[in-house]
């Protein structure tokens, strides 16, 4: 497939499933051996069915969520695309009861297209994760308190802290 194909699958992906929820979109354009290399909750199986359930679960608790791509980057069989995530959270999410609050998040991610067998999750990774970590989307909104490495590097950058930053894992 050529990149701009690659890119139109994505963006078919992004409206389709993110966008209006249909995840039978899934079993259409994922390879039968896809892998979701985000870190799931245990009860989440890795495969296909992880997104299917992710993001049902993410819609159901964040009714009017949306996904808007801000860039779409493909080069051979990889398509990044950095978006923006945003939503009101009016069901139940991950035990936390509808607060009202909206959340508006960045995401990065990066698939790869297989030629005829369609998308694969290449499951390369920076040393911190590019995706939203689950843990984050509940911080975003409120919902959690902020997440203490990210309080001290804040504190450190801004002047107001002479201790040091706890190391990366």
């Amino acid at each position: 497939m050529s990149t701009e194909q690659n890119k139109a699958l994505a963006r078919q992906l992004v409206e389709e499933m993110l966008n209006q929820g249909n995840m039978s979109v899934i079993d259409e354009l994922f390879a039968p051996d896809f892998v979701e290399h985000e870190e799931l909750p245990p009860e989440i199986p890795p495969g296909r069915e992880a997104p299917k359930l992710l993001f049902t679960m993410l819609r159901s608790a964040f009714p009017d969520f949306k996904a808007t791509i801000e860039h779409l980057i493909a080069e051979g069989d990889k398509v990044v695309l950095h978006m923006t995530w945003t939503g009101t959270q009016k069901g139940e999410f991950m035990g936390i009861p509808p607060t009202g609050k909206s959340m508006s998040i960045g995401v990065i991610d990066i698939i790869r297209i297989a030629e005829g067998e369609g998308l694969r999750d290449p499951g390369r990774r920076p040393r911190r994760p590019a995706r939203p970590h689950r843990l984050d989307v509940l911080r975003r909104p409120g919902l959690l308190p902020p997440d203490p490495l990210v309080a001290g590097l804040l504190a450190l950058a801004s002047g107001n802290s002479s201790r040091p930053a706890p190391p990366l894992q």
